[in-house]
């Protein structure tokens, strides 16, 4: 048999670039695959107004890739006041800086600016730092009040750093209080931007939406030191000056972070949070999201009862909120169950579990305030009757109240309490 001869390979022609053409909103963009697998994208034309054009490199340079889209409602207000925010807070510290070199006594050129504000920065603000850390899960309960309270804290350090020409004698007593209270103040504000973040990320873009607010943040920190430069030079250049635009800047200052915090839609429990979802749910029989919720938050006094809940207290020691007998029949009567009801004069004391969950938070908060609402319950405790048929109420509700909870946006896996006391049942 003859051999066959192997069938010779036919040359494939070598193929060109692959490349075409979009067009959409007045955009014309090139795109190509090279041979080698390189993608490449061209702008053919842009017809879009200079406005437009510039808004929207704006909006992909200090804003999250798919906004509005790809956030919670509310993040738009939030980042023009945390905007306004950043602005006064680096004027302040411009115009505070500067009076801390006339009361020591130097000129104030921005070298010496930098090295004295360090200087200070390493002794006392330190120590704000360590004392503020302690308070870290009050933080995770109540991010927008602490968020607060760490903008007036900037403002009194800065207060004082700003009325140091007055009493040049006090010099490191005043400039030390004031760094001590800033550094408090950057802990808490650093502690509390996760979960504010957090309350946004609406696509698993958190890492997206740090990036960009700190961008926004940077922007507005260098224009607000051009104006604090601007007038420290002019209007400001004397003490009168600053005694006038400070006490102004301040509460701008603060006024924005209250509005800032107000736009946040913060979708973890709380005690706060939860008596207004149970008090909204016996009332209207309807669950308000985190961004309704969010304008009823008092941030200032969260801790206040709030009677339609059933005026529940959480967070008090178990020896404290309950007796020892009265712990023991709670317990016959629901063994299965996490949290433990106690009555007093004005309030309903509620204590959980080490492990409990936000689920066994919102099933204690039902109980209490059905028991609150039954005429039978006495004034030194509730009755055993009283707790059954609270909890029989609790029971045929509780299914449809958790599914619209989770519907909503809630996070019911955990109850973020701040320092509460809980308690280990053996």
């Amino acid at each position: 048999m003859q051999r066959k001869e192997p069938q010779k390979l036919q040359k494939v022609e070598e193929v060109g670039p692959i490349w075409w053409v979009e067009t959409s909103e007045n955009i014309s963009r090139h795109f190509q695959f090279d041979p080698d697998g390189r993608f490449s994208v061209k702008m053919l034309e842009d017809s879009r107004p200079v406005v437009k054009r510039v808004t929207e490199s704006f909006l992909n340079t200090f804003f999250p890739s798919g906004y509005p889209y790809s956030v919670n409602e509310g993040y738009g207000r939030y980042t023009q006041f945390r905007a306004l925010q950043h602005f006064t807070s680096a004027a302040l510290s411009v115009l505070s800086t500067q009076s801390l070199l006339f009361a020591a006594g130097l000129r104030p050129t921005p070298a010496q600016a930098t090295v004295v504000s360090w200087v200070l920065k390493d002794g006392m603000e330190h120590v704000g730092k360590l004392i503020c850390s302690n308070l870290g899960a009050r933080m995770d309960s109540e991010p927008k009040r602490w968020r607060i309270f760490a903008d007036v804290l900037y403002d009194f350090g800065t207060g004082l750093e700003v009325l140091s020409p007055i009493c040049p004698h006090l010099f490191l007593e005043m400039a030390g209080l004031g760094n001590f209270a800033k550094g408090m103040a950057t802990v808490a504000a650093r502690a509390t931007r996760l979960p504010l973040y957090s309350s946004f990320a609406k696509e698993g873009n958190l890492s997206d939406l740090v990036a960009k607010g700190e961008a926004l943040s940077t922007l507005f920190n260098v224009i607000g030191m051009g104006a604090g430069i601007t007038l420290a030079s002019t209007v400001c250049s004397s003490i009168q000056g600053k005694v006038i635009a400070a006490p102004l800047l301040s509460v701008l200052h603060v006024y924005s972070v209250v509005e800032e915090m107000k736009a946040v839609p913060v979708n973890t429990l709380n005690p706060q949070r939860t008596a207004l979802l149970v008090a909204d749910f016996l009332k209207m029989g309807k669950i308000s999201t985190p961004a309704n919720l969010r304008y009823k938050e008092d941030l200032l006094f969260p801790g206040r009862l709030i009677e339609d809940a059933g005026n529940v207290l959480v967070g008090r020691a178990l020896h404290k909120a309950t007796k020892p007998s009265a712990f023991l029949k709670w317990k016959e009567i629901f063994p299965e169950e996490k949290f433990v009801l106690s009555q007093n004069n004005n309030w309903t004391d509620m204590v959980l579990e080490q492990n409990a969950t936000g689920e066994d938070a919102i099933r204690g908060w039902l109980v209490a305030a059905y028991a609150s609402n039954i005429e039978q319950s006495y004034y030194n405790g509730l009755s055993p009757s009283v707790l059954l048929e609270a909890y029989e109420k609790m029971e045929s509700v509780f299914p449809q109240f958790l599914s619209e909870l989770q519907s909503k946006g809630w996070h019911t896996d955990r109850f973020l309490d701040g320092t509460g006391s809980r308690f280990i049942s053996q």
